[in-house]
């Protein structure tokens, strides 16, 4: 596959954020609820800092992604992220523990737009949020 000819990409068992087979990865862990949105738990270590004590904003951007990306697999969309969109509100810290959700805002087919939030697991503040664009792999598009 090469990128953009819309093939089905392969799942390996290697991906950053969920793969079992990945030792340096998060192993996150996923959970849909009863209206269609998708869970997840991460606590950040030490080893995830940009700055000093700040875990890295492109990390946190990758677990909306995979949110996001997740949730779409769930609900029987195969499909790719085309374009990322992350706000980060909070500093998010190494050995807390933030609940990752999203849900699907709208679908034209093609195009899939979702949107996901961070929250601090303890006190439910809003750390960060993220939307992205979400094209359907051709196989499943039928083209």
């Amino acid at each position: 596959m090469t990128q953009g000819d819309g093939a089905m990409p392969e799942d390996d068992g290697m991906c950053f954020c969920c793969g079992p087979r990945n030792p340096i990865g998060f192993k996150l862990e996923f959970e849909m609820t009863l209206d269609r949105r998708m869970h997840t738990l991460w606590t950040p270590r030490e080893e995830h800092h940009g700055f000093k004590n700040i875990v890295h904003g492109g990390l946190v951007a990758t677990v909306l992604d995979e949110v996001m990306i997740r949730l779409l697999y769930a609900l029987g969309i195969h499909a790719v992220t085309a374009e990322l969109h992350t706000r980060l509100l909070r500093p998010l810290r190494a050995g807390k523990s933030y609940r990752f959700e999203s849900r699907v805002v709208e679908d034209k087919g093609r195009l899939i737009t979702a949107e996901a939030e961070a929250f601090d697991a303890e006190t439910g503040e809003k750390v960060a949020s993220g939307s992205a664009k979400c094209a359907r792999v051709r196989e499943e598009f039928g083209t």
